[in-house]
């Protein structure tokens, strides 16, 4: 793992013109609290993620969030990578840097809405190369947007469900 932390106030962003990049919101029945502590668990990703089989080697950060590496599976191919939390803002926000193979970001913000939170889910990607040429770029954004929207949609139902 790296022995870099995080710059305080990184910003990530999607462009709206990368076709690696997704966002999409959902209301959760839940507060922003009860919806904050949920993400900041690294095991609740590995359950609501499509994609990611493993987290593990977890390290909790100066900054309140956490370094971890994992595995994700897309398009059949097993991706090994580190994620590492650059903005761990509670209740209203989580960002992430993803670095290996899949570099990207991660920014996941709150927002106290009737009914509950609205989460929204931004995230840019650049993927390994050899992923590039097997499907091309129109098939990862529908593939990004798919996970993107299933693993909001799973919080949801964690959170809903009382979970």
């Amino acid at each position: 793992m790296s022995d870099e932390e995080p710059e305080p106030g990184d910003e990530p962003s999607v462009a709206g013109a990368d076709p690696f990049a997704a966002s999409d919101a959902v209301v959760v029945a839940a507060d922003p609290e009860s919806v904050f502590a949920f993400l900041d668990d690294p095991a609740n990703h590995a359950a609501i993620t499509p994609g990611l089989t493993d987290v593990r080697d977890v390290e909790p950060l100066a900054n309140g969030g956490k370094r971890l590496s994992y595995t994700y599976r897309m398009a059949g191919i097993g991706i090994d990578g580190e994620i590492v939390q650059t903005v761990h803002e509670p209740p209203e926000r989580h960002a992430f840097e993803l670095r290996g193979r899949l570099t990207g970001t991660i920014d996941l913000r709150l927002d106290p809405v009737d009914g509950g939170t609205k989460l929204t889910y931004a995230a840019t990607y650049d993927l390994p190369e050899n992923a590039l040429t097997r499907v091309g770029a129109p098939v990862i954004r529908r593939f990004n947007e798919r996970q993107l929207r299933a693993a909001l949609e799973n919080v949801a139902a964690e959170l809903d469900a009382g979970g």
